[in-house]
C-alpha cells in the first residue's frame, strides 16, 4: 500500500495518462492490458493472453478475479450509461 500521498497522486496520474509509461510494474501494466483488451473487444480475447498473465505470475484465481472486476465495472458503467444516469461530481 503506498502511503506517500505525493507518490500515490505520481502513479495515478501516470495511469490516467498513459497507464504504459506510468510507474508501475510490468505485471501491473500487463493486468491493464488484459482489462482494456476485455473491455473494449471482449471476443478478441484469446488463451494467449491468459498465458501472458501466467507468465506474469498471476494464479488462475488471480486471472478470474480481474476478469470479474473488469467485467463489474464494465456491467455497472454500461447500466448507468444505458439509463441515463448522471453521476455525482466527485465520482466522475
Amino acid at each position: 500500500m503506498i502511503r506517500d500521498d505525493e507518490q500515490a497522486d505520481k502513479i495515478l496520474s501516470g495511469i490516467l495518462d498513459d497507464y504504459k509509461s506510468a510507474p508501475i510494474s510490468e505485471k501491473e501494466k500487463e493486468m491493464l492490458d488484459y482489462a482494456v483488451k476485455l473491455t473494449k473487444k471482449p471476443a478478441s480475447v484469446k488463451k494467449e493472453d491468459l498465458d501472458r498473465l501466467r507468465e506474469f505470475e498471476l494464479s488462475d484465481r488471480d486471472i478470474l478475479d480481474l476478469n470479474q472486476v473488469v467485467s463489474y465495472f464494465n456491467y455497472v458503467n454500461r447500466t448507468a450509461d444505458g439509463l441515463g444516469i448522471e453521476l455525482e461530481a466527485e465520482h466522475k
